[in-house]
């Protein structure tokens, strides 16, 4: 990594050095139950991701770990009220009144606490999944065993994005103000279902006042006691703050981002997974108008944000993009936000929307950003191609040109969706081993036979996952509702339903990442060719070759391996990627869920192709059983020969204004920028180029590949201890998370050159 010329003070450099400790020690970990939780983003354990303490949380030998990826700071210990939680007390209930009040009261007991060199403050250790239950009924939990053997599963929690301004706008107060005035109007029209909701959207806003206003008292004790005039003035700066939010909406740049810091607290508390909006668009009216009070300098919003930054580095902001004139919406927060990073380094979550007419030094000061420290940030994606994508679905003009890039590859119109983002998994191999199945029992004489049996047996895992996601709707807001970020969604407070409510967000469409695309691809044209034009070998050989992991069978299996493979720009293999991913498309778009809305194909997964291998077992591609998959829609390890140029022009053959995310992932060796002057041009040329193809999305690493495979059994050598890569759409520091994990990253493709 080459540092940047933007220093950070010595105060930023405590505060730095804290954050990144907290990371590195595992105190940020995120942990899912299985690996089943992987491959179908549905363990049949907890409901959501594996809580870390509680009577759902699991060994350190049974959960895997995904990395330093938590808003959660861990202190070891279970929650110390545990036993007093009301629905303990009084008895659980699924019902929005039961939930808020468990929700109260755990906010109530979550400690205030102010840490030397802050002004922006604010975390937890606990969520609320160690103290409350989240499980389903069993109504939903046996079909979701059956969808397992199908071939799918998904949850649903958060991954959605609030819009923030309207949180900015009205302050908590305001919130508040607009809840008792719903409450008021269902009253009065007699809705009684809508009124207990709002009833208990009221109990939840107030315990925030509360939590906010104790941050205020604590800082005020911390100031009393402290010597250090220079500290002493931050923490009365800090209460003088945290009762303004109590009170009222954030008046200035700095209550601003603190605002949005305490919503990120009070609403991860829920869940872990959403993205927050356009931090550019949120914060300018702010910023201009302290710096038209002169009482903001540039280089003190650029520390309030990298404190933001510090705080939780794995929220998901976006910067550019258009305004809703359609022009470019960098502005002065853009350069900012992005200094910011720049002046910190590693861990992050940031994203550049990039647009035909943004600013050109703008952007090309994001890829040198990229390139210079190397670990994916900050993500660039086509602003054009994400808004076009929500209007190719249906959502209102409105809507869609606030489109924001939220998550691993996912992106919404803030504050107007609830899609399941990232959270449902439709595993395409598995029906295609049961056509390769019953092409054997039928004698399937031709290649378009066969591909009929495939497309039959896709629909029915689509209609299985539809029954299945139908039955979590119509549970969900009572189970697990959503209420802190029901307060930044359009419209739902005035309607009395809970963002996860039928009817709630304007835009309910329910997005599948679909795994294992490439693998499908590869196979199906390996038997297009081999079995069924060639005739070299049966379906009932192939089936047996892949059900004993290739055993015996090397010569088979090399023939299988090396026919053309998807990411090499070959059209005959790639006509065959087009037809899979348009099957998935139009399968999941012919699905309709409650809400009313129709299923999008995302070809993304984030991390289940790790896991897959031993799971699905060997394909016809010439896979081992033991080896992992593809990863979302890159091609598999090892198999894209022809260089970058010719991977992205694979990926370009669908058009991915129609799918719901896919990004195509790099991995840079060092050495490939040998004897190039300026190494974030290339990042930018190729970048470019790329989404005025109409790509999507791109994660650049730039890794030692050398010094990545020795850290991978060694994670406890300091010397690699503040690797961070961008994992696949989320970052983390290389030796904290799984080893499988480790193991898989070095395994792909490292350029070292064009």
């Amino acid at each position: 990594m080459v540092s940047s010329d933007i220093k950070k003070n010595s105060r930023i450099q405590r505060l730095w050095e804290r954050s990144t400790e907290l990371s590195k020690s595992g105190k940020r970990n995120v942990y899912v139950d299985n690996a089943e939780f992987l491959v179908y983003h549905w363990s049949g354990h907890s409901a959501g991701f594996s809580p870390a303490t509680g009577e759902l949380a699991l060994s350190d030998d049974e959960r895997i770990n995904l990395g330093d990826h938590n808003c959660r700071v861990d202190v070891g210990t279970p929650f110390p009220y545990l036993d007093e939680m009301p629905s303990r007390v009084n008895g659980f209930e699924y019902s929005a009144t039961n939930w808020a009040e468990d929700y109260a009261f755990f906010l109530d007991h979550s400690p205030a606490e102010i840490y030397p060199d802050e002004t922006i403050v604010g975390e937890f250790h606990w969520q609320l999944d160690e103290a409350r239950r989240f499980v389903y009924p069993d109504e939903v939990v046996e079909l979701g065993f059956d969808l397992r053997q199908m071939g799918a599963g998904g949850t649903s929690l958060a991954h959605t994005c609030p819009d923030l301004s309207i949180g900015l706008k009205k302050g908590w107060s305001g919130l508040l103000e607009e809840v008792l005035e719903s409450k008021a109007k269902w009253e009065k029209y007699g809705n009684k279902k809508r009124y207990e909701y709002l009833r208990a959207q009221e109990t939840v806003v107030q315990a925030i006042i509360r939590f906010t206003l104790r941050h205020a008292k604590r800082a005020e004790e911390l100031a009393a006691v402290e010597n250090d005039k220079e500290q002493q003035a931050r923490y009365l700066q800090i209460a003088g703050n945290m009762e303004q939010l109590a009170k009222g909406a954030p008046k200035n740049f700095e209550q601003a981002v603190q605002w949005i810091q305490l919503f990120q607290v009070v609403e991860r508390i829920n869940g872990h997974g959403n993205g927050y909006g356009r931090l550019d668009q949120l914060l300018i009216g702010f910023y201009r108008k302290d710096i038209e009070d002169g009482i903001l300098t540039k280089e003190k919003a650029r520390d309030i944000l990298a404190e933001l930054y510090l705080k939780y580095g794995g929220n998901y902001f976006s910067f550019g993009g258009r305004d809703r004139e359609g022009r470019d919406a960098t502005n002065e927060v853009s350069w900012i936000g992005l200094e910011a990073y720049d002046m910190l380094g590693g861990y992050n979550h940031l994203g550049v929307m990039w647009h035909e007419d943004m600013d050109p030094e703008y952007y090309s000061y994001a890829c040198d950003v990229v390139t210079r420290h190397g670990c994916g940030v900050p993500t660039l994606v086509n602003y054009d191609v994400m808004r076009d994508s929500e209007l190719y679905s249906g959502y209102s003009e409105e809507d869609a040109c606030n489109v924001t890039y939220s998550g691993c590859q996912w992106y919404c119109a803030a504050g107007a969706e609830y899609s399941d983002h990232d959270l449902n998994s439709f595993v395409l191999i598995a029906p295609m081993q049961r056509a390769m199945k019953l092409a054997e029992e039928l004698h399937t004489e031709t290649f378009e036979d066969f591909w009929d049996l495939y497309a039959q047996e896709v629909g029915k895992t689509a209609q299985a996952f539809t029954e299945f996601k139908n039955r979590v709707y119509k549970w969900q807001d009572r189970v697990w509702p959503e209420m802190v970020t029901t307060l930044c969604m359009k419209d739902t407070i005035q309607k009395g339903l809970d963002v996860t409510s039928i009817g709630g967000p304007h835009n309910a469409f329910t997005s599948v990442n679909v795994l294992g695309v490439p693998n499908v691809v590869d196979s199906m044209y390996a038997i297009k060719r081999v079995i069924f034009e060639e005739k070299r070998y049966t379906m009932k050989e192939l089936n047996e070759a892949v059900r004993e992991n290739w055993k015996d069978r090397e010569v088979m299996r090399q023939i299988m391996l090396n026919q053309e493979k998807f990411g090499n720009d070959m059209d005959r293999v790639d006509a065959m990627y087009v037809r899979v991913a348009r099957n998935i498309h139009d399968t999941l778009e012919e699905q309709r869920n409650i809400k009313g809305f129709h299923f999008r194909a995302s070809l993304f997964q984030y991390m289940g192709h790790t896991y897959a291998g031993p799971i699905l077992g060997a394909t016809p591609d010439g896979r081992f059983a033991e080896e992992p998959i593809a990863h979302g829609c890159n091609p598999m390890h090892g198999r894209n020969q022809e260089g970058i140029t010719a991977t992205a022009n694979s990926l370009l053959k669908v058009p991915f204004r129609e799918y719901q995310g896919g990004s195509l992932q790099i991995e840079l060796q060092p050495k490939f920028f040998d004897g190039k002057e300026n190494r974030g041009a290339y990042i930018e040329h190729f970048s470019k180029a790329y989404m005025k193809k109409g790509g999507i999305q791109i994660n650049f690493n730039v890794v030692d590949l050398e010094k990545l495979k020795k850290a991978v059994d060694d994670e406890k050598n300091p010397e690699y201890a503040d690797i961070v890569v961008k994992v696949t759409g989320y970052s983390a520091h290389f030796v904290v998370m799984d080893h499988e994990f480790r193991k898989e990253f070095v395994e792909r493709v490292n350029y070292e050159s064009v």
